[in-house]
């Protein structure tokens, strides 16, 4: 059973917009952290943006100012924006929640099925 789903994903031409939804259970958007991730072919999965419960963000270099993460807590859902776009951010996109369970560290991770962004003339 899929617990985060993802949607948003398309095409775009290079220097555009687009954005991604997370949608999932009251439950896991608790989680401690959420945040994106993503995949190219032939390559490694590869982190994106991050954010906190308490609305913390960090972002990998390569989409700073460009990408944006945000979560609204009404609806459940973890956003990710993507402005200006370059066929480099083309990747199928993941939502990660994890979650911390005890003391010892021991956590939970829920991943979608990923949306795939081309990026492309």
């Amino acid at each position: 059973q899929v617990q985060l789903v993802e949607s948003g994903g398309g095409s775009a031409q290079p220097g555009g917009s687009l954005r991604l939804s997370c949608a999932t259970s009251r439950r896991i958007f608790g989680a401690d952290i959420m945040g994106w991730y993503r995949q190219a072919p032939g390559k490694e999965r590869e982190l994106v943006a991050t954010i906190t419960s308490r609305g913390s963000t960090n972002y990998a270099d390569s989409v700073k100012d460009r990408f944006t993460i945000s979560k609204d807590n009404a609806k459940n859902t973890l956003y990710l924006q993507m402005n200006s776009l370059k066929p480099e951010d083309t990747a199928t996109y993941y939502c990660h929640a994890h979650t911390i369970v005890n003391i010892e560290g021991a956590a939970m991770d829920h991943w979608g099925e990923g949306t795939l962004v081309t990026v492309s003339q």
